[in-house]
C-alpha cells in the first residue's frame, strides 16, 4: 500500500492490536467440495472476528509470512505480518476466508470483482475449458475467443468491433501505445495522476514519480497535463498535431475517484479530431458496469479510436483483459497478426472466463444493478462519514461502485483500513492519492452485507478519529 503502514515494533503498543493475544490455531481442514458460491454472510455472531492487525500469525501451519520473507520480499512480508500475518485461502460471492477461519468481507479487490468471488457460471465455463482445451496451439483458429470477441464487442461503444485479448492491464495499455506508434503517432499526452499500469510503457503514461524514478528513461515524448482541463490538453495537442495519442480515465480510479465535470470527455474527444490525435480510453477499472454503466463514456457518448478492458473482464476467476479498437485504429494489427503478439494473450481458459462473464452479466443485468446500488451506498457511506465531515474526512465521492472516501490526513488512511481490517472488512488505498480510501464493492452485494459494512465503517472510523486526536 502507497501509505506507509505503522512499523511492527509500534503496533504492538500503540495501533489496534494493543494488548491483543494471537489469533487461535488454524481450524481443521474445510472438505474438499467447494461451497455453492454465495454472497449472502451466515449470522455475524457464528463467524469468528477478524484478528486485529499487527497480531502474530496462526500457529499450527507453515509460516506464510517467513515465505514471503524468504522468497518473495522483504517489504510484503512486513505489511502482510502488519495487517494480521492472515493468508486467504477461499473466496465466494462478497467473502474472502483467511486459513485461520476468520472471514472478511471484500469491498476492494481494485474493482476485479464487480461480479463477485468465483461466480458460479463463470466457474463453471473455466472448469469446461479446463477438461476440453485450457491453451491453444496458436496454429488453428481457436473458437472460444471468436466467440468472447464478438460478446464484448457487442456492449463496446458502435464501431469498436476488434479486439485484442491479453493477461493483463498493463498489457491492454503496452498493445495501444505500439497501436499508436503503427499510426506514425510517437507523441503520448496522459493526465497528471492518471494511472495505467506498471511495466516499462504503461508506467511512462502512469504520472506518479515515485514508480517512475528508479525505471527512468522510460518512453520519450511524453506529455503530463491536467485532468479535467481541456484548455491545458490542446496546448499540448497543438504542440503535437499529428503526431500525437491521448490516453485519460473516464474516472481516476487511483489518482482518488476524480470525477471530471460533464462534458470533458466530450471536449477530448472533439480536440482529438481536431488535432490529429488517436483517443485511448482506460476503462480497466471504470468498465464492466463499475460506474452503473457498461463503459465511463457512455455516459457522455463518446466512442474512443480505442477502449482498455480488464479487471471485471475476468470474471473475478482468471486474468483477462483486452484492447478493443475501430478498424481505422486497429488496421495495422489486423493486416499483420504477427506484429503484436503473446504466447498466452487469448488462451481459451480466458477468454471462456470473458466469454461467461460477459453472458452472466447479460442475464442477471449486472450494470444496472450497479446503477441502482452505487447511490444507495454513497449516501450511506457519505452518512456515516457525516460526523467527521470538516475534520477526520474531508469529502466522500464516487460513480456507480467506484467510491472514494478522501482524508485530511495521509495517516488515517493507513489507519483506518487497518481499523477495517482488524474488524473483517478488506478495501483499498488508492495508488495516485495517499489520502483516498477506494471502495470497489461488487455488484451482489446483499442488504444484510451492506448494513454490516456501514457499521463497521462506522466503528472503524470512531476508532481512527479516537487514535488520531487522542
Amino acid at each position: 500500500m502507497t501509505v506507509s503502514p505503522p512499523s511492527t515494533a509500534s503496533t504492538a503498543s500503540t495501533g489496534p492490536s494493543a494488548g491483543l493475544a494471537a489469533p487461535p490455531s488454524e481450524p481443521s481442514a474445510p472438505s474438499s467440495e467447494p461451497s455453492a458460491p454465495s454472497c449472502e454472510p451466515s449470522a455475524p455472531s457464528s463467524e469468528p472476528s477478524a484478528p486485529r492487525a499487527g497480531t502474530a500469525a496462526p500457529t499450527g501451519r507453515p509460516d506464510i509470512v517467513d515465505l514471503y520473507l524468504k522468497h518473495i520480499g522483504s517489504g510484503r512480508a512486513v505489511m502482510g505480518r502488519v495487517m494480521g500475518g492472515m493468508a486467504e485461502v477461499r473466496s465466494e460471492g462478497v467473502w474472502i476466508h483467511a486459513d485461520d477461519g476468520r472471514r472478511f468481507l471484500d469491498f476492494g479487490g481494485y474493482g476485479v470483482f464487480i461480479m463477485g468471488h468465483r461466480h458460479p457460471a463463470v466457474v463453471e465455463a473455466v472448469h469446461r475449458q479446463i477438461d476440453t482445451h485450457p491453451l491453444a496451439s496458436r496454429v488453428l483458429l481457436e473458437p472460444v475467443a471468436a466467440r468472447a470477441a464478438q460478446a464484448l464487442a457487442a456492449h463496446t461503444p458502435p464501431g469498436l468491433d476488434y479486439v485484442h485479448f491479453v493477461n493483463s492491464g498493463a498489457e491492454a495499455t503496452e498493445a495501444a501505445l505500439k497501436l499508436a506508434r503503427a499510426h506514425g503517432l510517437t507523441s503520448v499526452i496522459t493526465t497528471r495522476s492518471g494511472f495505467h499500469g506498471k511495466t516499462l510503457g504503461a508506467l511512462s503514461v502512469t504520472a506518479n514519480t515515485t514508480y517512475q524514478t528508479p525505471f527512468q528513461p522510460l518512453l520519450p515524448d511524453v506529455t503530463q497535463v491536467a485532468y479535467d482541463d481541456p484548455a491545458d490538453l490542446e496546448q499540448a495537442l497543438a504542440a503535437h498535431r499529428d503526431r500525437a495519442c491521448v490516453i485519460v480515465e473516464p474516472v481516476q480510479g487511483e489518482g482518488g475517484v476524480r470525477i471530471p465535470r460533464p462534458g470533458y470527455l466530450g471536449q477530448v474527444r472533439a480536440l482529438c479530431r481536431t488535432y490529429g490525435a488517436l483517443l485511448v480510453v482506460d476503462e480497466i477499472q471504470t468498465g464492466m458496469g463499475r460506474l452503473g454503466t457498461w463503459w465511463g463514456v457512455d455516459a457522455e457518448d463518446v466512442r474512443p479510436d480505442v477502449l482498455l478492458v480488464g479487471k471485471g473482464l475476468s470474471g473475478g476467476v482468471v486474468p483477462v483483459a483486452a484492447m478493443v479498437a475501430t478498424a481505422e485504429a486497429y488496421a495495422p494489427f489486423s493486416r499483420d497478426p504477427y506484429l503484436h503478439t503473446s504466447t498466452f494473450g487469448a488462451s481459451p481458459i480466458a477468454c471462456a472466463a470473458a466469454l461467461a462473464t460477459v453472458r452472466a452479466m447479460e442475464e442477471e443485468d449486472t450494470v444496472a444493478r450497479a446503477a441502482a446500488l452505487g447511490p444507495r451506498i454513497l449516501t450511506a457511506v457519505r452518512d456515516v462519514c457525516a460526523p467527521y465531515q470538516g475534520g477526520l474526512v474531508r469529502e466522500v465521492r464516487g460513480r456507480g461502485l467506484l467510491i472514494g472516501i478522501e482524508f485530511a490526513e495521509e495517516q488515517a488512511v493507513g489507519e483506518l483500513m487497518l481499523e477495517l481490517i482488524s474488524r473483517g472488512v478488506l478495501v483499498n488505498n488508492s495508488l495516485n492519492s495517499t489520502r483516498v480510501l477506494r471502495l470497489t464493492p461488487p455488484a451482489v452485494v446483499e442488504d444484510s452485507a451492506l448494513d454490516l459494512f456501514l457499521t463497521t465503517l462506522g466503528a472503524a472510523l470512531r476508532g481512527t478519529a479516537d487514535r488520531m486526536t487522542g
